[in-house]
């Protein structure tokens, strides 16, 4: 999308295990729309998982090929399902915004932990040495910087998560698409 485009997409973002493509899969059904999951096109884009392009080219080279995947990718009319590392590219989180809003899909440091079973097969960007706590500190302000909407991600079932976006996008000031 380019900006000046009317808002047609709903980005959501948030720490890994957040819920974002789960809620994305039952928002995109229930507002008839698209719904892409950028981890899936980057696996598409490759031909390898996540997390083999994590341990074998590193977390710099692996937020490399997550910007470039989102900036040659058009979205339109869809639900996007961010990796929860996107928002280290400046790029890629404009490229997202210009056409969408964004919705920040907030848990606590608790239940990312709790909900985290599979860590080291899931494609999670930690640095070397880097600990889930501290990359729960250094993210929480990127996600508030770029959210448009933040809604509480946890506490509740799915189809009441998904029910507040929508309550919050039709609020938002130009949701011209999604009327």
């Amino acid at each position: 999308m380019h900006t000046g485009d009317p808002m047609n997409n709903i980005v959501l973002i948030g720490l890994p295990a957040a819920g974002k493509s789960t809620l994305g899969v039952i928002l995109a059904k229930t507002l008839g729309l698209n719904f892409i999951d950028t981890d899936i096109v980057i696996q598409e884009r490759t031909g390898r998982l996540l997390q083999d392009i994590i341990d074998r080219e590193g977390p710099a080279v692996f937020k490399a090929i997550e910007e470039q995947a989102i900036l040659d990718t058009r979205f339109h009319h869809a639900v996007i399902a961010t990796g929860g590392s996107v928002v280290f590219s400046k790029r890629a989180m404009h490229h997202l915004k210009s056409g969408g809003v964004a919705v920040y899909v907030k848990i606590s440091f608790t239940e990312m932990e709790k909900r985290l079973k599979n860590i080291t097969t899931r494609g999670i960007v930690l640095a070397p040495g880097e600990s889930l706590s501290d990359m729960y500190a250094e993210r929480i302000p990127l996600y508030e910087k770029y959210a448009d909407i933040t809604i509480t991600g946890s506490g509740t079932d799915p189809e009441t998560i998904v029910r507040d976006i929508i309550t919050a996008v039709e609020k938002f000031p130009d949701r011209s698409a999604f009327q």
